[in-house]
Parts: structure tokens; sequence; C-alpha cells
């Protein structure tokens, strides 16, 4: 033991040298960690239990970086708007943007006016993860050697990207390089060909639940190894089990003892784009504003980035009206303003506090901090209530303008005019039809058709859409009279497409032949046969999954070009409906035959199983992942939510590779039943550690690509009984 200490006293004091940190910082941070317990269970998730929070925080930094340090760093130099100086030039509109909405300075100064129990919480941030830089000195950052306490504020919610990530990057490059160009608009079509990320979430009801007890589904879509499992408890009040964003300090989606929430992305419109009327006078910019004139706020950011082995800088000015950031230019040369909110420390502060919520009412009351502005919340808890409320930061307007478009900013009858109030938002609660669901679509049939008075709300509130999942989610939860947690897992993991509900009667219709023709082309004639007679379900044996999928992607592709540009936004449901309203029998038909060949000429035959194509696969463990061919993999049956499968798994071919592989989709999945007694199951993408030939590198990945489940240890005596590896952070 002696040996064991002496070693670590000399590696710490290496640490020390490289990372730069004191004696005194090394000695608190090595008595803090005598006061954690970070016990690993045989899946490798953590349970960290820490005497107060800040412990239990300073253990759960401590083992996020054990994990994946990468992906901690990567999610901060994002956040901080450092990318460029590790990845060049092509991230610098990036860290622009960044600049733009938060910057260090304004972060330091809310952490310094930050109230005690948060900022202990922030301490114990930066304290953790610099422990861990400092007992680990093999391990090289590719640029932050120190973190700072102050930096969750600039990363202060746990969605992909939060509130900025909706401004392009192309737009602000297209303003601030002074190159016109309309390449950074982002159309319909370009959102059609991303692959769509959201999440699930269902609550079922006491009165539909066998044992009686509220359950809910937490079932998150984003990209792979997203977020890590965890278990965070102290000896005052926290007992949160669930996903954690690397590098953040609460769990982002998950449950307590008495409750349990799940966030799926929102189309609540809480942000808003203003048109700015600039005029140029004595060398400075004006915008217009209540018939006067206003100085537009112009700041010079100087921002480095690396190119080869040099460290450049390029210097911007960049503007500002009193509605925000000047982020691009319409081509009636009107600037455009965003406005979202920015209150970081109330957001850090809601993220945290619910998950110590003790029940529904103390749940909504956290809301009242009105800190959530790109989430809707399904919610259970253990005294039977089920809840849903669409987004949570809702500014009040207007309703005679149309905040769907970019209003007019000289006007001063386009401010906001305060905020609405928690019980103002669209919600539900404990409905009779005993569940809840939301798939990113509209919360007006979150409890099934019709459950919701859209008429009593502003537009801006829920301008979302119905999609596949939705419907297929109201489909799924109504037919079924009585849930257990075996039977959620069957619902969240139901094989049916909805989508070609709509898309395959039209080319089964249009399939026409007369006797020779048959005759003439006995391929498409099999292949028909074969769509007549799918279930239109997901299974890894399916060649009629292939074929529909392959054809739709076609089908889907030609459309896309014959939408008219003065067209509105298309959501999903209605651009595929579009699509097979504008293309012809001939067409669809003459589209099947192009996909039998593209599938003949990739496999050899277009007569492949759905499980032959698409593929799961985790061969580095890396941010940016490498797929190949020659390499192991493993079948996945489920596939793209865009075509309505709830269980999703977005995949495509990548250079090198005829396969597919999933790179987004199902990551964090839970079911949980609230009753005297927690009892959970949960699944990851592949496992929880992200280094290769580790136990716990791809050892949930069969579980995960079947669908199955493993069961979830939440009380002590249970982590004990099924305990892989128990210390301290440091040992």
């Amino acid at each position: 033991m002696r040996i064991l200490f002496t070693l670590l006293i000399v590696l710490i004091s290496f640490a020390a040298q490289a990372q730069k940190f004191s004696a005194p910082e090394l000695a608190r941070w090595k008595l803090q960690a005598q006061r954690v317990s970070i016990v690993r269970d045989t899946y490798g998730v953590p349970h960290v239990y820490g005497k107060t929070d800040a412990d239990a925080v300073f253990g759960l930094l401590y083992t996020q970086c054990e994990d994946d340090f990468d992906r901690v760093e990567t999610n901060y130099l994002d956040a901080i708007g450092r990318l460029a100086e590790v990845e060049g030039e092509a991230a610098l509109y990036h860290d622009l943007r960044a600049r733009l909405f938060m910057d260090t300075t304004r972060a330091l100064a809310i952490y310094r006016k930050t109230p005690p129990e948060m900022k202990k919480l922030l301490d114990a941030f930066a304290d953790g993860t610099n422990y861990y830089l400092a007992t680990h000195p093999t391990v090289r950052p590719r640029l932050l050697r120190r973190f700072q306490p102050w930096m969750p504020l600039m990363f202060s919610e746990g969605s992909i990207g939060g509130n900025i990530s909706v401004v392009s990057t192309e737009r602000l490059k297209a303003f601030y390089s002074q190159k016109k160009s309309s390449s950074w608009i982002d159309t319909d079509f370009e959102r059609r060909e991303r692959e769509p990320v959201g999440s699930n979430g269902f609550a079922i009801a006491p009165a539909k639940s066998a044992s009686g007890h509220a359950l809910l589904l937490i079932n998150p879509h984003t990209s792979f190894y997203f977020r890590s499992e965890v278990q965070m408890v102290s000896e005052t009040g926290l007992n949160a089990y669930g996903a954690v964003t690397w590098g953040q300090f609460f769990i982002y989606q998950g449950f307590n003892q008495h409750c349990g929430w799940m966030h799926t992305s929102s189309g609540a419109d809480s942000m808003d784009e203003y048109l700015e009327t600039i005029e140029k006078k004595g060398g400075a910019f004006f915008y217009k504003y209540g018939g006067k004139l206003r100085p537009v706020v112009a700041t010079k950011v100087s921002l480095p980035y690396k190119d080869g082995p040099k460290m450049l800088r390029k210097e911007f000015t960049v503007y500002r009206t009193h509605h925000g950031p000047v982020v691009g230019q319409l081509a009636n040369n009107k600037w455009v303003a965003v406005r979202m909110m920015n209150e970081p420390l109330a957001a850090l502060q809601q993220s945290y506090l619910r998950t110590k919520a003790t029940g529904y009412a103390g749940f909504q009351e956290v809301m009242k901090l009105n800190a959530n502005a790109s989430n809707n919340t399904v919610f259970a808890d253990s005294k039977g209530s089920i809840a849903y409320w669409h987004g949570n930061f809702m500014p009040r307007r207007d309703p005679k303008f149309d905040w769907s478009q970019p209003v007019d900013g000289s006007n001063p009858a386009t401010e906001w005019k305060g905020f609405h109030g928690v019980t103002e938002l669209v919600q539900a609660r404990d409905p009779a039809s005993g569940y809840l669901q939301n798939c990113n679509a509209t919360p007006f049939t979150v409890a099934g058709p019709g459950s919701l008075a859209q008429a009593k709300y502003p537009a801006y509130m829920a301008p979302d859409a119905e999609n596949y999942r939705g419907l297929n989610a109201v489909r799924v939860l109504s037919r079924k009279a009585v849930f257990t947690l075996d039977t959620l897992i069957a619902a969240a993991n139901d094989p049916h497409l909805t989508a070609f509900d709509d898309l395959l009667p039209p080319l089964l219709a249009a399939y026409q032949p007369t006797s020779v023709e048959k005759a003439a082309t006995p391929a498409l004639e099999e292949a028909v046969a074969l769509l007549r007679a799918w279930n239109r379900g997901y299974s890894t044996t399916s060649v009629a999954q292939t074929v529909a999928i392959y054809w739709a992607e076609r089908l889907l592709a030609k459309a896309r070009a014959r939408v008219p540009s003065a067209q509105p936004q298309l959501d999903y449901i209605s651009f595929t409906k579009f699509a097979v309203a504008n293309t012809t029998p001939t067409e669809k038909v003459a589209t099947l035959v192009e996909t039998l060949e593209d599938l003949t000429r990739d496999f050899g035959t277009w007569k492949t199983t759905w499980g032959e194509v698409n593929r799961f696969q985790r061969l580095t463990g890396k941010v940016q992942e490498t797929y190949n061919d020659q390499q192991p993999s493993t079948p996945v049956a489920y596939t793209s939510s865009a075509w309505g499968s709830l269980a999703a798994f977005g995949a495509r071919a990548y250079p090198g590779t005829k396969k597919r592989y999933g790179a987004v989709g199902n990551s964090f999945v839970a079911v949980v039943e609230f009753g005297p007694r927690i009892v959970a199951r949960s699944v990851v993408t592949g496992g929880q550690s992200s280094r290769p030939g580790t136990p716990h590198f791809a050892d949930q990945a069969d579980l995960f690509c079947a669908g199955r489940f493993k069961a979830v240890r939440f009380y002590p005596e249970d982590v004990k009984a099924h305990a892989e590896k128990t210390y301290h952070p440091g040992q």
C-alpha cells in the first residue's frame, strides 16, 4: 500500500508540473476526494456518493473524465468558443457565434455573483475535472489544461448545441466576412437532408399501469455517446440517476426516488429575429427604432485559430442592437438581430434543482425559473401524477404579428412584453386517456387526438407540426389497456413505420403491368409482391424494409427540387405527402426499378435483408468515429425516426462503405416504475467507456441493437451486490 501511495504522490507531482496545479490545490482536492466514493457496477456505470452535493459533483466530473475526457473537453471547446484553436480556421465562425452570445468576461462576472450553494457546485465541477488531470499525467488535453468554475455558465443546459445552434454559421460568415452569399440560407430541403434528432417521452398513469404505479419512458435521440449514465448521491438530499451530457454536473434526463423527467426538443418559439433598418452616418451605423435612430453597438473581437504549427488571429467588428447580436443580412439590406434567452445562471440552477424535486408541485416550482428554452418535459412521480409542459421560457408577444417569421425591429410593438408564467404554458396533467407522450411533435395530441384545445393558446407557443413518430406513439399507447415495464419497453420498440402508410399505397396502386410486362420484369414483379405483403414493420430479416427505405429516399430526393421556392416550410409529413402528390405513377415505379439496380450493384442482389445493410459498429471511441465494412459490426432492425420508427437509429454509408452505420438516435434509454421502491431498466449505446479493448467499451452493444435493457442498480444494497470496483477519485 505504501508503494502505491508513493506512486500516486509521484504521479500527482509530475502532473502538477505539466498542468501547473499548486501544492495547496492538490492537497485540497485530495482531501475532498476522500469524501467521495465511486462504485462501478458490472456494466461500469458509476454510482457517485458524496457527503455534500458538491462532493457528488466533484466525483461525477472525475468519472466523466475517466470514461471520456475527450468529449468533456470538446464540449467546452465548443461552448466557450475555442474550437478553432484546435481544429483550425474552419471552426472560426463557430467560435464567433459562441462569443456573440456569451463571453468569458461575462461568465466570470456572473460566477462572482452566484449564490454560495451554486458556487460550491461550480467550484466542484472545476476541482473534479482538474483533479483528474492532476492524477492522470499521460492524458494530454488538446487545449484546456485547466478547467475554470465559470465554464458551466457557458454550457448551462443539456440540449445538443443549446439555443445558439439554430444560428447558422454560414449566415454569420456571409455577413462578417463581407462575402455576399446566400449559401447560409437554411432551406427546407437542407433540413430534410439531415437525420432528424429529438426524443420520445411516455408517461403512464397508475390507472393504466398493471402495478398501479406511474411509469416513465426516457428515450432521447442524440448523436451516439453524447451522454453517459450515472447516479449521483449525497447526504444532503441528492439521489438522481440518468443521463449526463459530458462535462455537465446535473442529470439531464432521469429520475430520483420521487419523480422522473424526460426532455424532448421543443418547437415552442422561444427566440425571435428582428429586421433592423440600417443607416450609415459619419462612418458609424445606426438603426431605426420608434421613428428615431439609435447607434449600433460595434465591438472588436479577436479570435485565435490554428494554422498548421502556428496560431494566428482574425479580428472581427461585431454588431449589436438592443434586440441582440447581428447574425446576418437579408437581400433587402436589413440586418438580422437575434433575441433569445440569455440567463445562464438561472438555466444552470433550474437544470440542477429539478433533480432534487420531490414531486409534481416541487418540480413545477423549479420550472418557475423559466430558464429552459429548448425543451418540453414529460414527467411522472411516485404520488401517481403524470404531466407534460410544452417549452418553458416563453416571451409574451403581440399575437397580431407572425412570430414564425422575422419581425420589424423598428416597430416598438414587436418588443417582448414580459414572459408567460408556468401555468400559462401548453400543458397537461393526469389526462383521462391515462397516458402522455411527446415525440418532438404537436402538443395537441399529447394524450391522444384533441386532448388539448389549440385555440386557447397563442400560435407562437406551439407551432410544432405532427410527425410520424407522434402518430405512432398515439397508436401504440391508446390501443393497450394496461402497461408493465416490459410492455412499455415493447411499446418503445414497436416496429411499425408509420410513414409507409402514406408512401406505399400510391406506389402499389401505380404498378399496373400487363402480363407481358410482368414476364419482362420479374424482379420488379417480385419486389412489388414483397412490398404488398410487408407489414410495414422493421426487422433485421426484412428484404421489403430495405427496398422500401431505399425507394422512399430516392423518391423524396426527386420531389425535393420540385417544392416551389415560395412554398412555406414543410414539415416531414407535409413534405412526404407533397412528394407523393408531385411524382407521377410512372416515376414511382421507375424509382423502384432504379432502387433494385442500386441494391444489386452495391450488395450483389436486391434481395438484401435490412440487417445486412443497417449496422452498429464502434471501433475507436473517438468523437468522430470511423466505419469499415471489413470490421465486425452488428445488425440493427430499427431505423431513422423520419419513417416513424419510435426506436431511432439514424444510419448512412460513409466513405469506403456500402453498409450503413448508425451515428444518431437512441442513446441512453430507460423505463422507470415509481412505486414504494424504484424499479428501472436502462441501456446505452455500446457501453460506458470510450476506450477500445476495455470491458465496458461495447458490453451493451448487443442489448442496444436488440432493444433489450439491463437492470438499474438504484439502491445502495443493490449497487454493492453488483459492484465491480469501489474507489476514491485519484486511486
